[in-house]
């Protein structure tokens, strides 16, 4: 199968166990030493334990749905993914709801980088 099929059934399955808020199936599709960025507090988080840390205490204050509108393959290997972002609060009000572009660097068939633009 190609290659650029695989990581797009990858991220696939990445966006919908994290709307699913399955954390292990998200961390089992990236690298252990992933860079992850912090898109709440800002910065990164570096590794699995950083960001099922993340996620965990993100999601106590946030309900954020991304949704991959599109996939597009960079020159320089990255995939760059249209997304659309809804995120509302624990009271149900939306905080956010545009689209993002999420830039995924992949090693060894796993996510290695992922950066906001």
């Amino acid at each position: 199968m190609d290659r650029h099929v695989d990581y797009l059934k990858l991220l696939h399955r990445a966006y919908e166990a994290f709307n699913a808020r399955d954390i292990d199936s998200v961390l089992a599709l990236m690298h252990p030493d992933v860079a992850w960025p912090n898109g709440w507090e800002g910065g990164y988080v570096q590794g699995h334990d950083a960001v099922r840390d993340y996620w965990t205490r993100q999601w106590q204050q946030l309900d954020p749905r991304v949704t991959p509108v599109s996939f597009h393959l960079r020159p320089g290997g990255e995939i760059e993914v249209d997304v659309h972002q809804f995120v509302k609060d624990r009271e149900g009000n939306v905080v956010a709801d545009s689209h993002v572009k999420h830039i995924y660097t992949l090693e060894n068939g796993k996510i290695r980088t992922m950066v906001i633009e």
